[in-house]
């Protein structure tokens, strides 16, 4: 059974910064794109970050251009998200995703794209 678990949600201010980590297991998504999205409340989910397979591109929403890094280890099966300069609007459930594919290609902005999920893991940011 293949499982993504988010961790290093939390609250924090505005300026702060956060690390996000997903933790994939059931099989390896060493050879499989991988991505963060978020969802805020009354808000549609939307693209944050993706890294292809073998981690030579990395994709940005413009919102989080220059604030956000993503980053992965395919030998611990796992991508982080860098989160600095954290703003009000960053407040969000951030999810983790990746690819079923092997050697991904396709639109890493779409969600379509990927077909396993993390639950979720809660990011707000004060004023």
């Amino acid at each position: 059974q293949v499982q993504l678990v988010e961790s290093g949600g939390g609250l924090v201010q505005a300026g702060d910064s956060l690390r996000l980590s997903c933790t994939a297991s059931g099989r390896t998504f060493r050879r499989s794109a991988m991505g963060w999205f978020r969802q805020a409340p009354g808000k549609e989910r939307e693209f944050v970050a993706a890294i292809s397979w073998n981690v030579d591109r990395t994709y940005y929403a413009d919102s989080v251009k220059g604030r956000f890094s993503i980053s992965r280890d395919s030998a611990k099966n796992m991508v982080y998200l860098q989160m600095n300069s954290l703003k009000p609007e960053d407040t969000a459930v951030y999810y983790c995703a990746a690819d079923h594919s092997i050697y991904s290609s396709g639109n890493y902005y779409a969600a379509g794209m990927y077909d396993y999920w993390g639950q979720g893991t809660q990011v707000t940011v004060s004023s």
